[in-house]
Parts: structure tokens; C-alpha cells; sequence
């Protein structure tokens, strides 16, 4: 609650209310899910919300249970990542935001890996009582990518580390500054939370690869200055070797006008440790990859990945210090579902589409 009258602020209410109701707590809970619908729902639409939250929640039971009898609540993964946010229609009293989403559902308990899926979900909202309410959301099968072929599947307990109990939703604001960079934390846990979230979803951003004047400007807003110059050289290099492997140049495009398609979403995040000078956070996150085009050995792929973000308190907010990917945390591929082609990912792609950050 509580968010900017901008496209961004509007992007961060669609992310939020569509991570919420995807959660373990909405989908298993009827007070929680009722609650939480009466915060989010604008006042014309909190009855036929509620009533709609009540059969999804109905309808997930099965995707929820995994291999064990019964839905174990402790061991429930629900978690949503937004990949893609595209404005559809905006103005001062309205927006229309449509999501492209991967979802991980499924139980810690038993023997059946959680799985993977994607949605499009379109979130409409009005501006009322000074934030964005939720007026409607309407969801429909989402683009299908592959998990990449390097990664194999967890088994089912190695999800425990996610389950409710153990790690979080992330939360986005859509605050921003003057230059387009996320506004300063508030000098906490859930600040510092926060921060991580942002910067991998930034260094996850297509522009990181193609577009080094911004590059910069990111990672000076994020990075701590005792870090910046190393950082800065060392996403340098590995720019310019996507943007080598991947035969795009500084516009994000290939000779025959293929689209680079990168972005990274987070679907939980943990506390290793935070005081009020650092800190240290978990993310477990989906980065999608790849060029969108008619070659469709370059289709973007889904990679799953656990990342540590350490962070310092300083000039005011929370930097970054590193960035260490950790071992992967990978879902089963969605069942019984083909791929989409590659030229398809060009909806998702360019930075007007770009997820609003934290």
C-alpha cells in the first residue's frame, strides 16, 4: 500500500497484488486471503474479488499438495516472479498492467519436485483514497520458456528452504529518483531486503548488456564506492561477453533486427543476517535469457538460481558490496507444455516493459 501515482507506481501495485495472491498464505488461508483482498481490492470491487480469490484458491489445492495426501500448509510452495510488466493503458484515475509471470507451486514434503509455470495476468487498477486499489485481474496461460538445459531438477526437500515459514515474498515500491534509479531504504531488515531485490533485478536488465552509460549510472546508484571500480570493470567484461555470444550490439539488436531478451525476476528472499550497517540476503530467483527472433536455438530460457547480495548502510541507503550466485534451485519444466518460439519473447522484451524494482 502506499504507492507513487506513476506507470512505475501502478507496475509495483500489479507485481505486488499478483506476488500476494499467489502466495501460501492467500491460497491456503481464508482470513489471511479475505484480509488481505479488503486491503488490495478497491471498494466497488472488494465482493466479487473476495469471491474470486475464494475459487483460486479452491482451484490451486491439487498444484499445491504435490505427491502428499493432503495440502501441508508449512510445506507449501507458492511463489510468484514477475518477469514483465507492460503498461497498457494509464492515466490519473486508472491503469491496465499486464504481467508476465513464473510461478513455482508444489509441497517440500513427499517425493514430487515443485513445478514450474508461467502466466499472462492483466491487473486493472484505480487510483483511490490517494493509492492504487485493485479493480480486476484476469489470468491466461504465459509464455512458455524452457528451463535452461544446463539445469536439472531439485528434489522436493531441497524447497524447504522456502517454504512460508522460512523466507519471504519480495515487495516492490515503484519509488524512484530524479534519474530513474530506485529511491533511497529505509535503514532496516525489510529495507535491506528490499535493496537486494532491486539490484539483481537491474543487473538483470537488458540495458546492463547493451547500454554501458547506463550500466554505469546503475551500479554507481547501488554498488558501494569501496567496491565500484572492481564491479564496474568486472560487469564490463561480462557485457561485452553476452553481448558476443549472444551477436547483439549497443541497441540490443542482432543483424537481422533479433531482439536481446534478458530480465531477472525474485521469487523469495531470506535473512543470513542484517545490523543496522550490514547485511547479508538470500534471493532465490528465475532469470529468463536468450534472443527473440526466428532462430530458435537462441530461444530465451529460464535459469533458477540462488543469489547472496551483501550489503553495506551508507550516504543514506543500502549498496551493494557483491553479487555471488550460489548452487540452483530448480523446479520441475511445466507439464505437458510446449515451449513458445522464439520471435514470440519480443512482447516481453524492451524497457517499457521492464518489472518495476523495489
Amino acid at each position: 500500500m502506499g504507492y507513487p501515482h506513476t506507470q512505475t507506481g501502478a507496475k509495483a501495485a500489479a507485481a505486488n497484488y499478483t506476488v500476494v495472491s499467489g502466495s501460501t498464505a492467500f491460497l491456503t488461508n481464508s482470513e489471511r486471503r479475505h484480509n488481505a483482498v479488503a486491503a488490495m481490492a478497491a471498494r466497488d470491487a472488494a465482493d466479487s474479488a473476495s469471491k474470486k480469490a475464494d475459487l483460486a484458491a479452491t482451484q490451486a489445492v491439487a498444484s499445491l499438495r504435490g505427491d502428499t495426501p493432503e495440502v501441508s500448509a508449512d510445506q507449501t510452495i507458492a511463489r510468484t516472479g514477475v518477469l514483465s510488466a507492460r503498461v497498457l493503458g494509464y492515466d490519473d484515475q486508472g491503469a491496465m498492467v499486464r504481467l508476465w509471470t513464473t510461478t513455482v507451486r508444489g509441497s517440500a514434503a513427499g517425493h514430487a519436485t515443485p513445478v514450474a509455470g508461467y502466466q499472462s495476468v492483466t491487473v486493472t487498477l484505480v487510483w483511490e483514497s490517494n493509492d492504487w486499489k485493485l479493480k480486476d485481474s484476469s489470468s491466461s496461460a504465459g509464455l512458455v520458456a524452457p528451463i535452461d538445459a544446463r539445469q536439472a531438477s531439485n528434489v522436493a526437500g531441497d524447497f524447504s528452504g522456502y517454504a512460508p515459514a522460512a523466507a519471504d515474498d519480495p515487495v516492490v515500491t515503484g519509488a524512484m529518483r530524479p534519474d530513474g534509479f530506485p529511491a533511497p531504504y529505509e535503514q532496516n531488515e525489510s529495507g535491506a531486503r528490499a535493496a537486494a531485490v532491486s539490484a539483481v533485478m537491474l543487473y538483470g536488465d537488458a540495458r546492463f548488456f547493451t547500454d554501458s552509460d547506463w550500466r554505469r549510472q546503475m551500479l554507481a546508484a547501488t554498488a558501494a564506492p569501496s567496491v565500484l571500480g572492481s564491479v564496474t570493470s568486472d560487469s564490463d567484461a561480462t557485457a561485452r561477453l553476452v553481448t558476443e555470444n549472444r551477436g547483439v550490439g549497443t541497441d540490443g539488436k542482432s543483424a537481422d533486427g533479433s531482439e536481446l531478451i534478458t530480465r531477472t525476476a525474485v521469487l523469495a528472499t531470506r535473512t543470513i543476517s542484517c545490523t543496522d550497517q550490514a547485511a547479508s540476503i538470500e534471493l532465490w530467483t528465475a532469470s529468463a535469457g536468450g534472443v527473440a527472433g526466428k532462430d530458435e536455438t537462441r530461444r530465451p530460457q529460464v535459469a533458477f538460481l540462488r543469489m547472496t547480495v551483501d550489503l553495506v548502510w551508507i550516504d543514506g541507503t543500502w549498496k551493494t558490496t557483491a553479487v555471488t550466485p550460489s548452487a540452483p534451485l530448480v523446479p520441475s519444466p511445466p507439464a505437458m507444455q510446449q515451449a513458445d518460439s522464439a520471435d514470440s519473447f519480443a512482447t516481453v522484451g524492451g524497457v517499457d516493459n521492464a518489472p518495476a524494482t523495489a
